[in-house]
């Protein structure tokens, strides 16, 4: 059987969805398919975690992660057919190995002409896949790695994070980049979780994102210019096919190319 590479969003969501009371079908659609997914709570026995007893400034870590690279910085730019450049930045010194991965198979083409295949208005929007139904894609070491986590690396919106599936060290080619806005109910029902600390919550207020993925999966990458063009992908009707894949797009969202280049502020 083919492993799907879905994200996981935990309980929150079906919470989420009493609090907002949202009378938008296919808004209420989404949350009920967020909220039927399998929760993984537990990590990858061959995870990093970098800083586990680190005690971390949110404030300071958020204003670098969402910074705009060095002059010099190595930087992906992904060319979606139709829609427009997503310019993302990459953290290699917290996640080496996803870094590597996904510069390698940029530069030698793995992902042209690939689809996001899974999008998720007000979540995320997933690509990478070369059977393009998420059950596909190899590292470039043939096999699959585990996370690399570090505590001052958020989801917030716009982050680029590593997929994977429910089996241990199963991270290969596909992707995604987080898309959800700040949401007052669900800080509300963060905070009543006592599970995140209140300065990763304040700058949940400032930059949005989906919390229940933190230290979950691998935040390598982060976009500095273009979400409006995730949102515009995110935003794309969807079906589910007659295999059962859920919220894949009604017409394809082609990846052209992903250029790596260094970065010259304009």
């Amino acid at each position: 059987m083919k492993k799907r590479y879905v994200l996981i969003s935990i309980i929150i969501i079906s919470m989420l969805f009493v609090l907002t009371g949202c009378s938008d079908n296919k808004t209420n659609t989404t949350n009920t398919k967020k909220s039927n997914s399998t929760s993984n709570t537990s990590k990858n026995t061959n995870s990093t975690a970098n800083s586990n007893n680190q005690t971390i400034d949110y404030k300071v870590a958020a204003e670098k992660q969402m910074s705009k690279p060095a002059n010099g910085e190595t930087i992906a730019i992904i060319k979606v057919k139709n829609f427009g450049d997503i310019k993302v930045k990459f953290f290699k010194d917290v996640a080496p190995k996803a870094v590597e991965n996904f510069i390698t198979h940029s530069k030698e083409g793995y992902y042209n002409n690939l689809t996001f295949h899974r999008v998720i208005d007000e979540f995320m929007i997933q690509g990478g896949d070369p059977l393009g139904d998420g059950t596909g894609g190899e590292s470039i070491w043939g096999e699959g790695f585990g996370t690399e986590l570090d505590k001052s690396l958020v989801p917030y919106r716009g982050s680029l994070c590593m997929a994977m599936s429910m089996m241990p060290n199963s991270i290969g080619s596909q992707f995604f980049i987080t898309q959800a806005h700040y949401l007052e109910e669900m800080e509300s029902y963060l905070k009543k979780s006592n599970q995140y600390p209140a300065g990763l919550l304040e700058q949940y207020k400032n930059y949005g994102g989906y919390l229940s993925l933190y230290e979950q999966y691998t935040v390598f990458g982060q976009v500095f210019e273009g979400m409006e063009v995730v949102d515009a992908i995110a935003k794309t009707p969807t079906q589910t096919t007659s295999d059962g894949q859920e919220d894949k797009p009604v017409k394809d969202v082609v990846i052209e190319t992903i250029q790596i280049t260094e970065y010259q502020e304009k």
